[in-house]
Protein backbone atom coordinates (compact mmCIF):
# COMPACT_ATOMS: atom_id res chain seq x y z
CA UNK A 1 0.00 0.00 0.00
CA UNK A 2 1.18 3.47 -0.86
CA UNK A 3 0.23 6.67 0.33
CA UNK A 4 0.61 9.83 -1.18
CA UNK A 5 0.17 13.51 0.80
CA UNK A 6 -1.46 16.95 -0.72
CA UNK A 7 0.46 19.75 -0.63
CA UNK A 8 0.41 23.01 -2.36
CA UNK A 9 2.95 24.33 -4.71
CA UNK A 10 4.93 27.48 -3.57
CA UNK A 11 7.90 27.96 -5.61
CA UNK A 12 9.32 26.09 -8.97
CA UNK A 13 13.25 25.46 -9.81
CA UNK A 14 14.72 24.03 -12.51
CA UNK A 15 13.10 21.96 -15.44
CA UNK A 16 12.32 18.52 -16.78
CA UNK A 17 13.79 16.01 -15.18
CA UNK A 18 15.69 18.58 -12.36
CA UNK A 19 12.13 20.12 -11.76
CA UNK A 20 11.64 21.12 -8.35
CA UNK A 21 9.70 22.82 -5.74
CA UNK A 22 8.96 24.12 -2.21
CA UNK A 23 5.88 22.30 -1.44
CA UNK A 24 3.59 23.02 1.97
CA UNK A 25 1.99 20.39 3.45
CA UNK A 26 0.09 22.28 6.21
CA UNK A 27 2.98 24.29 7.69
CA UNK A 28 5.87 22.00 6.54
CA UNK A 29 7.57 22.79 3.92
CA UNK A 30 9.77 20.46 2.19
CA UNK A 31 11.60 20.39 -1.29
CA UNK A 32 9.45 17.87 -3.80
CA UNK A 33 10.67 16.77 -7.50
CA UNK A 34 8.13 17.63 -9.54
CA UNK A 35 9.46 16.36 -12.64
CA UNK A 36 5.91 13.76 -13.21
CA UNK A 37 4.16 16.90 -13.17
CA UNK A 38 5.15 19.36 -15.74
CA UNK A 39 1.62 20.77 -15.52
CA UNK A 40 1.64 21.79 -12.09
CA UNK A 41 2.47 25.22 -11.25
CA UNK A 42 3.14 27.69 -8.15
CA UNK A 43 -0.43 27.46 -6.16
CA UNK A 44 -1.55 24.03 -7.52
CA UNK A 45 -2.10 21.22 -5.14
CA UNK A 46 -0.37 17.65 -5.92
CA UNK A 47 0.27 14.39 -4.35
CA UNK A 48 3.73 13.43 -3.01
CA UNK A 49 4.96 9.91 -2.48
CA UNK A 50 8.32 9.03 -0.68
CA UNK A 51 10.03 13.13 -2.12
CA UNK A 52 7.88 12.99 -5.68
CA UNK A 53 4.90 14.66 -6.54
CA UNK A 54 2.64 12.03 -8.84
CA UNK A 55 -0.18 13.93 -9.64
CA UNK A 56 -2.30 17.19 -9.51
CA UNK A 57 -5.24 17.31 -7.53
CA UNK A 58 -8.34 19.80 -7.41
CA UNK A 59 -8.12 22.02 -4.04
CA UNK A 60 -11.63 20.59 -3.16
CA UNK A 61 -9.88 17.00 -3.31
CA UNK A 62 -6.62 18.68 -1.27
CA UNK A 63 -9.34 19.97 1.22
CA UNK A 64 -11.07 16.34 1.81
CA UNK A 65 -7.94 14.71 2.14
CA UNK A 66 -7.05 17.50 4.72
CA UNK A 67 -10.16 17.05 6.80
CA UNK A 68 -9.88 13.15 6.81
CA UNK A 69 -6.10 12.97 8.06
CA UNK A 70 -7.40 15.30 11.24
CA UNK A 71 -9.75 13.04 11.29
CA UNK A 72 -7.55 10.25 12.10
CA UNK A 73 -4.94 12.35 14.00
CA UNK A 74 -7.95 13.30 16.63
CA UNK A 75 -9.13 9.17 16.95
CA UNK A 76 -5.39 9.00 17.69
CA UNK A 77 -5.12 11.14 20.76
CA UNK A 78 -8.51 10.73 21.70
CA UNK A 79 -8.48 8.53 24.91
CA UNK A 80 -10.07 4.93 25.04
CA UNK A 81 -13.12 3.60 27.15
CA UNK A 82 -12.36 4.58 30.52
CA UNK A 83 -9.12 6.77 29.92
CA UNK A 84 -8.49 10.64 30.19
CA UNK A 85 -6.62 12.32 27.76
CA UNK A 86 -3.40 13.75 29.26
CA UNK A 87 -3.47 17.30 31.02
CA UNK A 88 -0.27 18.32 29.37
CA UNK A 89 2.67 17.38 26.81
CA UNK A 90 4.95 16.34 29.68
CA UNK A 91 2.00 13.65 30.52
CA UNK A 92 2.26 12.25 27.01
CA UNK A 93 5.20 11.16 26.84
CA UNK A 94 4.83 8.48 29.92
Amino acid sequence: MCLAVPGQIESLAGEELERSGTVNFGGIRKSINLSFVPEAGCGDYVLVHVGVAIGVIDPEEATRVFSYLEELEEDAVSPGPGQQRPSSKEDRST
